[in-house]
């Protein structure tokens, strides 16, 4: 069996990131994750249209997987079909951003969100009401760059520091988010220069993942003894 995440937009350079930064938990639980391409989706998913536009061909895929899923993981910080999923699968389905905003919580008292544009925020706090969390986020702000410019790791990594430094002085916040599955790579490398933690919400997801996996297959051989 294998947990699949799925990036819902055609970047194969976003998707290969996400791989990088999944590697480490690979190989430490030997446990089978691979990472996939919507080639159905936009090159980036940075508007509502963008989000709701990639909801069909997202559970198309994920219906063929179905049987040899172990659980999903939709890799886009808007969720993009998440309870679809749910309703659709059988396996266990993860948003990265509900798990990374869930795990920033157990590593701080009020977190922050980087987000790649400005008009990524205000789906970003629709999520954050609708967790019901919003008195823990101390604030949101954007890169200003597109998912193609995220690709510029110097460029990317610069503006990292800027946002990351101003959420933390500037509006408290003692956790940062990144907002984007095209940040996975950088979260290890921001975390050392701000000094502070840095969840990346598909490493959050995909631990979650296998968590839930684990638990599953231990109940099943508990029962089988």
């Amino acid at each position: 069996m294998t947990i699949y995440i799925l990036n819902p937009n055609s970047s194969q350079t976003v998707t290969d990131g996400i791989d990088r930064a999944v590697e480490p938990l690979r190989r430490a639980t030997n446990v089978s994750i691979r990472c996939r391409t919507l080639h159905e989706g936009p090159p980036g998913i940075e508007t509502q249209a963008h989000v709701d536009g990639v909801v069909a061909p997202l559970l198309d895929h994920c219906r063929a997987l179905e049987e040899t899923a172990s659980a999903f993981v939709i890799a886009c910080f808007s969720d993009p079909g998440l309870a679809s999923l749910r309703e659709q699968s059988n396996r266990p389905v993860f948003g990265i951003a509900e798990s990374g905003i869930l795990t920033a919580m157990t590593l701080g008292q009020r977190f922050g969100i980087i987000a790649i544009l400005e008009r990524s925020i205000p789906r970003h706090l629709r999520y954050v009401g609708a967790m019901g969390v919003t008195d823990r986020l101390a604030g949101d702000l954007p890169l200003n760059l597109t998912v193609a410019e995220l690709s510029d790791r110097t460029a990317t990594f610069e503006r990292l520091k800027i946002v990351g430094s101003t959420l933390r002085k500037e509006k408290n916040a003692d956790v940062l988010i990144l907002g984007c599955a095209g940040m996975a790579s950088l979260r290890s490398d921001l975390e050392a220069e701000l000094k502070c933690p840095v969840v990346d919400p598909c490493e959050a997801a995909a631990t979650m993942a296998v968590g839930r996996v684990a638990f599953a297959q231990l109940n099943k051989k508990e029962i089988s003894e």
